[in-house]
């Protein structure tokens, strides 16, 4: 089955201006020096202060692969850089509100519960305060009032996974979504469901509870043979699936979207066959210095439209070079 185009801007190249320092901390890069100009490599503009709020769940990596582009971007743009991350919208909307008070200069957010968010994004524009949306939303962030949206069509992806499982052959497919009403993680198994010619099947689990997600895959796998493989939606998730396969018994493979350096390890292990990326480090620099191009050039990113970062795969034809960077926290 053909997977059904959409109207999105493509993903622009960045080039990622060359860092001097080792590293950087979450509140920002250097200052400029003390003789009035700006240090090597960073910005000689004005000290902003950006905001980038995300609804990642305690010990998720992917979100560290984010939070690393931000800070690179901050380094670079002069920006103190606060990065918080909520997985319940109530406490997300909460940080939005505190940096609305607190008086940011720019706010990056993640849109996975877009209706509890979009209120507080709308006030956030209407204080003068510049939001962008990106990795969670796709569909939601040009009614929420943000300006740009940075991330990967999660339909989009899912119907690609969902065509590369029938080019495989794969006859029963098991999407493990990890947070339920999460409408990008629904995207995806949707998008699976609408290209994948054989039978497709979601399970709920509870992400925040990894011994309950090996367990209840682990117990799906035995009750059904059948299943020949099991997608997941985080990188974490598929290496529980790993180890939940061989507890089961089961012959099923592993997909999953999204990477970490574990994850790519197992993609060259064997373990896992594919991953779905869209490219993390982009989203969280992308969103810093789209803020500061804003604030410094009147610039916005994406003609009006989101811009891709994804979906990409990550399998053993590519998974060396991909490797070289994760090394590094950066893919």
């Amino acid at each position: 089955m053909r997977i059904r185009s959409r109207t999105t801007a493509a993903a622009a190249f960045v080039a990622v201006a060359a860092l001097t320092t080792a590293g950087c901390s979450s509140s920002g890069g250097r200052p400029a020096d003390e003789g009035g100009g700006a240090a090597a490599g960073v910005a000689d503009t004005p000290r902003m202060e950006i905001a980038v709020i995300t609804h990642a769940a305690p010990g998720d990596t992917f979100w560290d692969i984010v939070r690393s582009g931000a800070e690179a971007a901050a380094a670079k743009d002069n920006v103190e850089l606060n990065f918080q991350g909520a997985p319940e919208a109530g406490d997300q909307v909460n940080l939005v509100q505190s940096a609305i008070d607190s008086g940011v200069d720019g706010i990056a957010v993640t849109l996975a519960k877009a209706d509890a968010l979009t209120p507080v994004v709308q006030q956030a524009r209407e204080a003068g305060i510049p939001v962008v949306a990106f990795n969670g939303g796709f569909a939601e962030w040009e009614p929420s009032g943000a300006m740009s949206y940075f991330g990967q069509d999660e339909e989009l992806a899912g119907e690609a996974a969902g065509t590369r499982l029938t080019q495989e052959g794969a006859q029963h497919e098991l999407c493990v979504i990890q947070e339920q009403g999460h409408v990008g993680l629904e995207a995806r198994c949707r998008g699976v469901d609408n290209t994948f010619n054989g039978t497709s099947e979601v399970l709920y689990v509870t992400g925040t509870d990894m011994p309950s997600v090996e367990q209840a895959i682990t117990s799906k796998l035995q009750q059904d043979p059948s299943i020949d493989r099991v997608v997941t939606l985080g990188a974490p998730f598929a290496l529980t699936a790993v180890q939940s396969v061989q507890a089961a018994g089961s012959s099923a493979q592993v997909a999953t979207f999204d990477t970490n350096k574990e994850l790519i390890g197992a993609i060259q292990d064997g373990d896992v066959q594919w991953a779905v990326d869209q490219q993390p480090y982009l989203q969280g620099y992308l969103s810093v210095d789209s803020l500061w191009l804003y604030a410094t050039n009147g610039n916005t990113i994406g003609g009006g439209q989101a811009t891709l970062t994804g979906p990409a795969f990550i399998d053993s034809s590519n998974v060396e070079r991909v490797a070289e960077f994760a090394a590094n926290g950066t893919r």
